[in-house]
Formats: C-alpha cells, sequence, structure tokens
C-alpha cells in the first residue's frame, strides 16, 4: 500500500514494495512487472514519481528494461564474502548451485617476465596456463585464465580440469595446503571475446578481479585473471570498527 500522509517520499515507498516483492520470491526473475500506466491507476499517483521508482531499482540491479517490451525482473546476483578464501566450485555448491567448467585450453607454456614475477619463478620457466569458463547451473558466470607453476604442481592434465575442482587436485591429491590469497578487483566493460563467452553484449559492465594465492611458507601457488559477469556476480564485505 502507499501511504500519501506518510513523511516517506511515494517513490520510496513504491520502490521498497517492488523490492520486498522481489526478496520474497512474490515476483521472479524473469516476471513482467506492472507498466507505468498500469502503477498510475491502481495508486492514483504520476507516472514521474513511478519512473523515479522504477529507475531507481534498474539502477540497484532489481529490474532491468527492454525496449518496446517493459521493464522485468533481473536474475539475482550471486553474492560472494570477500573474507575467506575459497574456490568457485566450493562458492558455488555453497549456495545449492551446480558449478561447471568449460575448458577453452590447457596447455604448459614458459612464463613471460610478468607471470615469472607474480609467482617468484625464473622467466621462461614452466606454467600450466589454464583458460575456461565457470559456470553455475549451466549459466556463465566467469571467464577466468590461470597460471600455475608446473614444476610446483606436478600432474595436473585437461582431463583432471574438466572433471575435478582444482583447489581438491592441489589440496587432496597433492597433499600441497593453500594458505592465503590476495585480491584486486575493478570495474570494466566487455570486449567482442569476453562477451562471446559469458553470453552477454558487447559493452556491459564486468568485474576484473586478480588473484595470488599462497602456500603457508609464502610460495605463491597461482595466479588468476577473471573476469566476472557484473549483472550476475557481486562481491560482499563485513567491516567492523
Amino acid at each position: 500500500m502507499i501511504n500519501k500522509n506518510s513523511p516517506v517520499p511515494i517513490y520510496y515507498q513504491l520502490q521498497e514494495q517492488i523490492k520486498n516483492m522481489i526478496e520474497k520470491g512474490e515476483l521472479t526473475p524473469g516476471d513482467l512487472i506492472s507498466s507505468e500506466r498500469e502503477y498510475a491507476e491502481r495508486y492514483q499517483i504520476s507516472r514521474m514519481t513511478i519512473r523515479q521508482a522504477l529507475t531507481k531499482l534498474v539502477d540497484e540491479g532489481y529490474l532491468y528494461r527492454v525496449k518496446g517490451k517493459g521493464t522485468f525482473v533481473t536474475e539475482r546476483k550471486i553474492e560472494q564474502p570477500l573474507q575467506g578464501l575459497t574456490s568457485f566450485t566450493e562458492d558455488m555448491k555453497a549456495r545449492g548451485m551446480v558449478p561447471g567448467n568449460e575448458l577453452l585450453s590447457f596447455e604448459i607454456i614458459p612464463a613471460n617476465n610478468l607471470i615469472a614475477g607474480h609467482l617468484n619463478i625464473q622467466e621462461h620457466g614452466p606454467v600450466y596456463e589454464i583458460k575456461r569458463i565457470r559456470l553455475a547451473d549451466d549459466v556463465p558466470m566467469a571467464l577466468e585464465t590461470t597460471y600455475i607453476p608446473a614444476n610446483l604442481i606436478k600432474g595436473l592434465t585437461d582431463e583432471i580440469m574438466r572433471h575435478q575442482s582444482l583447489y581438491d587436485y592441489i589440496e587432496d591429491q597433492q597433499h600441497i595446503k593453500i594458505d592465503r590469497g590476495e585480491q584486486v578487483i575493478e570495474s570494466s566493460i566487455a570486449d567482442q571475446m569476453e562477451s562471446q563467452y559469458l553470453k552477454i553484449k558487447k559493452g556491459s559492465p564486468i568485474l576484473l578481479i586478480q588473484r595470488k594465492s599462497y602456500l603457508e611458507d609464502g610460495t605463491p601457488i597461482e595466479l588468476v585473471k577473471s573476469v566476472y559477469r557484473a549483472d550476475r556476480y557481486r562481491f560482499m564485505i563485513n567491516m567492523k570498527r
């Protein structure tokens, strides 16, 4: 209900009402919401006020517009806490989703100066270069390139990468404990290749993430460069004063 006598702005009341319906599951991803005209007639408020509420929800990622068709409920974003080092597979399983991979390439290459510096190995030393699409319930979430020192992790194959969690292989089968990681996140827009693999429009917002993981003795174990869909993924952090 809209209370026109409330000190709370009408657009904000409508915005919160629609948001609550989405969060409670009364409106689900892909649903077409009422038009501005329908809301105006239902609540006897101006279309300008309604447009303001809907625009706020579009900006917050709850809704999206399709020209000539209307305004729809977006897919819910996956939230990943920034505390703790977990794998993509672990994150998706924790959310009740089925993780998957589409392996694009797997090879051993000589490390260039930049990669060697990150992994603290000699330039031209052998590293696994693993390129894959990370999936959640068969939906592309990220385009990921991983570099791992081949002299540190033995026996890694493309077959393992297709069917097994990399962290499970390293920790459970190689008995190498990954201790910590550091991560940098930037915003960007998708180029042609990224849009093709992630099934989004060219120029769509994306998250660029670079992560380095280390063993207990400080040895770098991996360098990961990922491109995440900003429309389906967001990061969350709890801060205590």
